[in-house]
């Protein structure tokens, strides 16, 4: 009877370790890994010599990581492959100045937008152009690639002008400054930290030119990418991206890389 006792004792006091492990794995963080782009895009995303992320999208991947009591790691990926790693479970969120488009609503769903962003075209200060595809006409215009500028570039401009597809920002910045484009079309505050900069202090915001921006890919912002069956960490993320908004962390986020709110104004 005794020894019956001793072994119920033992397998309750058992029991009981096995529920403290159990209740210690189940506090501890959560880890997401956020996948951006190896190739720097400032100031959303720069990374420093030390190899630390600093910006305006790893501040708030930081900020919605502790919001969401979150471990977060970055992960590095090329830009061009960055939809087909998040796919392949390289990652688990694309957070890298996406834009949301229909297109790319077909492969992967989308966060509510976290900002809003329209393209501009950007050219020396003692160069007149006409921004519309005759008076580009027979011009060279460069974009970065894979990206909603580019979709929109192409198919505005692509039949008039030549359109030159680059795989960073900063080589497309690189050839305007060489001369060996006419125009650059990029993001409005992707051209904020060229302009201030002493190679960009000879140019320009030329305007958006006079092809109206399509609705369906700069109507609808930048959002974070999921994969679609990730339903759960989706509605996490919006919840988590409204509260960082409401309590004003958001803000004090944005106004250190911008002068005003990048949050979207329809929202």
């Amino acid at each position: 009877m005794k020894r019956t006792l001793r072994k119920l004792a033992l397998l309750a006091s058992i029991g009981m370790t096995l529920c403290s492990f159990s209740a210690l794995a189940n506090t501890a963080p959560e880890k997401l890994r956020f996948g951006v782009a190896a190739e720097p895009y400032p100031p959303f995303l720069v990374k420093t010599p030390t190899g630390q992320f600093t910006g305006f999208e790893p501040d708030l991947i930081r900020a919605l990581c502790e919001q969401m009591k979150a471990e977060c790691e970055i992960k590095e990926v090329s830009w061009d492959g960055i939809i087909p790693a998040l796919l392949a479970n390289k990652f688990d969120v694309l957070f890298n100045s996406m834009g949301i488009s229909p297109e790319r609503q077909k492969v992967i769903a989308f966060s509510r937008p976290y900002y809003e962003t329209s393209g501009i075209f950007v050219a020396p200060k003692d160069v007149d152009v006409t921004l519309t595809p005759e008076g580009l006409a027979g011009k060279s215009i460069g974009v970065q690639g894979s990206t909603t500028n580019a979709e929109f570039i192409r198919t505005a401009y692509g039949n008039t002008s030549t359109i030159r597809i680059y795989n960073t920002q900063d080589d497309c910045n690189a050839d305007l400054i060489a001369g060996r484009i006419d125009v650059m079309f990029l993001d409005k505050l992707g051209d904020i930290e060229f302009l201030k900069s002493q190679d960009g202090a000879a140019y320009e915001e030329k305007g958006t030119g006079s092809v109206r921006m399509d609705p369906l890919l700069y109507g609808l912002g930048i959002g974070a990418g999921l994969r679609k069956d990730d339903t759960a960490l989706k509605a996490r993320i919006d919840q988590a991206l409204t509260q960082l908004h409401d309590s004003g962390k958001y803000t004090q986020i944005s106004e250190k890389y911008f002068p005003f709110d990048l949050w979207p104004k329809s929202e």
